[in-house]
């Protein structure tokens, strides 16, 4: 709501300018963070990180985590004005990349952008729930949300089942948003081999075990375009999961 006190516009919510010898109304400032918290309240972001800063983001006082808290706190700052548009952090679980990711998509939206959180699983079933004509029109939606967010935030990239209907779907979200310069943040908890040293993949008794990577759940395709479009931050291998030691805390 605009400010009653405001001595601009006089509570009404708009001030009126002249440029050129016409008149017009714009939004006043004081409206601005009526703007954000509504734009907060339509991101989807979980009841779990509604308050994620980088202020209370648990470092555990390890300077390589500091370090990582540092270049999301650079990228959310800088934006749009960095090397690549998007960001992607890769760890194992319980080491603070959803928080961290949701810090930087909060501090995006405090500064005027529009943001929308996905966890990645759920916005797949939404998707292919959207070929149910009985689905709700949230589903259907779903899709072209995804596409057209100013940014979006896809949580836990790659947790689910291949095929090629999901290589096929994601593939067609970040190409597009590749093209089109739409910024992703995403997170995930698979290894990302390099292309050309991918690692044993004989999973034959006696084998080599084989940890399924980046690539083989979202595909080859995908993982370029994202790795083209977002720099990449890999989380510090000695980080203690946040979720056991609060367990242990408490």
């Amino acid at each position: 709501m605009p400010d009653p006190a405001c001595p601009i516009c006089r509570g009404s919510g708009w001030r009126v300018e002249e440029r050129n010898g016409i008149s017009g109304a714009t939004r006043c400032e004081c409206t601005v963070g009526d703007i954000q918290r509504q734009t907060l309240q339509y991101s989807g972001l979980p009841a779990l990180y509604q308050n994620a800063s980088l202020d209370n983001f648990d470092a555990q006082a390890n300077p390589a985590l500091q370090t990582v808290m540092l270049i999301v706190r650079g990228y959310a700052r800088e934006f749009p004005n960095v090397e690549k548009p998007g960001l992607l952090l890769i760890g194992e679980p319980g080491t603070g990349k959803t928080h961290l990711a949701v810090a930087a998509l909060r501090m995006l939206i405090s500064r005027g952008y529009n943001g929308l959180f996905f966890d990645y699983q759920n916005l797949l079933q939404k998707i292919r729930s959207s070929y149910d004509p009985a689905s709700g029109s949230g589903d259907r939606e779903a899709y072209g949300t995804a596409l057209d967010a100013e940014v979006l935030l896809l949580d836990d990239l790659g947790a689910h089942r291949i095929t090629d209907w999901v290589e096929d779907t994601v593939t067609s979200l970040i190409t597009h948003r590749c093209n089109h310069k739409k910024p992703i943040i995403a997170t995930t908890n698979l290894p990302d081999h390099d292309i050309q040293s991918a690692g044993p993949r004989d999973r034959s008794a006696g084998g080599t075990d084989y940890k399924r990577s980046l690539i083989d759940q979202i595909g080859m395709r995908a993982r370029s375009r994202l790795f083209e479009m977002c720099r990449v931050v890999r989380m510090p291998a000695q980080v203690e999961d946040y979720r056991l030691r609060k367990a242990r805390i408490n």
